[in-house]
């Protein structure tokens, strides 16, 4: 996972929506999805057509509250959702860092397809780490594996690791996700502005 970078500037705002719940969310969800560059928020695998994606409430208690908004919604992929629980889940894991925060990735470290803590006492980052399961076993295996693969098929491209992931981002749009694994074992920017907007 990476910092999610939330935009002032965005539509959701700019049109103020609401979240209503019960399938009556169609534009928000079409507009976090396109913000969010088609990936989930909590885990950066790329949402497809036979994927399931929920907006997610980062902070539960707010849901269908005056004080829920563009700030605690995500979008996700539905098992993710799942498993991240009700508010009691949530109120087990307070304090927590904020998926937004701007000292994100410094506290919450990538490292060969694992997230650690730069400070083992730091309390709100190890609770957003367990809370959003990112050191689950299962994806950070798949985190490594789709590495090597790009790895492999870098060197058979001939091509520099930026040509390569921005040739990669254009021609195959949903294969380039675990965006903050490519770009730390790379040491590229996966620029989604390549992208044509349709």
């Amino acid at each position: 996972m990476r910092r999610i970078d939330k935009d002032s500037e965005s539509l959701i705002i700019k049109e103020n929506l609401s979240y209503k719940g019960k399938g009556r969310d169609s534009r928000l969800s079409s507009l976090l999805y396109d913000e969010q560059n088609h990936l989930c928020a909590y885990t950066e695998e790329y949402i497809g057509r036979a994927d399931r994606g929920e907006i997610e409430h980062f902070d539960p208690n707010l849901k269908f509250s005056d004080e829920d908004g563009y700030l605690n919604w995500f979008l996700v992929k539905a098992q993710w959702n799942s498993e991240k629980g009700d508010k009691r889940r949530w109120n087990k894991f307070q304090p927590l860092m904020h998926p937004t925060a701007e000292d994100f990735e410094t506290r919450i470290l990538y490292d060969k397809g694992r997230y650690i803590l730069a400070n083992e006492n730091d309390i709100e980052a190890r609770n957003l780490r367990d809370y959003l399961k990112l050191d689950d076993e299962e994806l950070a295996k798949q985190r490594v594996n789709y590495i090597l693969r790009l790895k492999s098929d870098l060197i058979l491209s001939g091509l520099s690791n930026q040509e390569f992931i921005d040739t990669r981002l254009v021609m195959y749009r949903n294969d380039i996700y675990y965006i903050r694994a490519i770009e730390e074992e790379l040491q590229v920017k996966v620029n989604f502005d390549l992208i044509e907007k349709i």
